[in-house]
């Protein structure tokens, strides 16, 4: 454990001429990383997509996507695709369809409550650079978009169909840089996009439903108990002592 005590911000933002958070502002005064904090959002930080990013959005297969709900409970998922199912619509907007999911809706959910999100594309196999993106959400329906840009593709794929799509007005656009990110090498492998086939989706990868399945039981087995004090008898008697 350090022995730092690290301040927390009382809603005074010692720097608000700065880019950022009142506890950015804090730990940077803190920490003594003012001078580099201001040095990297003066050269870094972009209020729209320059075309060197329009240009990388454009190839990225993936992005990983932060969201809050109303009360700040957050959220992380990845979203992927081919080459391009990241539109960047102009400047200031990117938007990505919606494929099928879990059902779940969580991050869709916290999109209708709080419309901040932080995007992740990163280049893992030539570039390694990555960039970010952050701004405000709304969710737009299929038919909407392309009225609006009647160039978006027509999906052949159908679990690649959009059920609605997402558009993310850009706030912040800044690099995420290179010395932490590591070398992948991309395997040629079809994806069941949109399946609902359990096993292709994972199965219970992680053994939470066999958890939950085998501790029901256990409770079971305990309620049968307390229930009828004879079963744990029988249960713990075994086989007659021949007496």
């Amino acid at each position: 454990m350090s022995d730092r005590d690290f301040p927390l911000p009382d809603h005074h933002d010692p720097h608000p001429e700065r880019p950022g958070s009142a506890g950015e502002h804090v730990l940077q005064d803190a920490m003594g990383t003012g001078a580099r904090a201001e040095r990297f959002l003066s050269d870094q930080m972009s209020d729209r997509l320059v075309p060197s990013m329009r240009e990388f959005i454009a190839r990225m297969t993936m992005a990983f996507v932060a969201t809050a709900d109303a009360h700040g409970e957050c959220d992380s998922t990845l979203r992927a695709g081919p080459p391009g199912f990241l539109r960047v619509l102009d400047d200031r907007r990117v938007a990505w369809p919606e494929y099928r999911g879990n059902g779940v809706m969580a991050s869709l959910g916290n999109i209708t409550e709080n419309p901040h999100v932080g995007l992740m594309m990163i280049d893992f196999t030539d570039e390694l650079i990555g960039l970010h993106v952050n701004g405000a959400a709304r969710l737009v329906e299929d038919e909407e978009l392309r009225r609006e840009h009647p160039d978006l593709p027509v999906e052949t794929v159908p679990g690649r169909r959009a059920s609605v799509w997402v558009e993310v007005t850009v706030e912040e656009a800044y690099i995420h840089c290179r010395k932490h990110i590591p070398r992948m090498v991309p395997v040629d492998d079809r994806r069941a996009w949109g399946t609902d086939d359990v096993r292709r989706k994972g199965g219970d990868h992680f053994g939470v439903a066999a958890a939950r399945k085998a501790a029901a039981a256990s409770q079971a087995e305990i309620d049968a108990a307390q229930a009828d004090p004879r079963e744990t008898v029988r249960a713990g008697a075994g086989a007659p002592s021949g007496e």
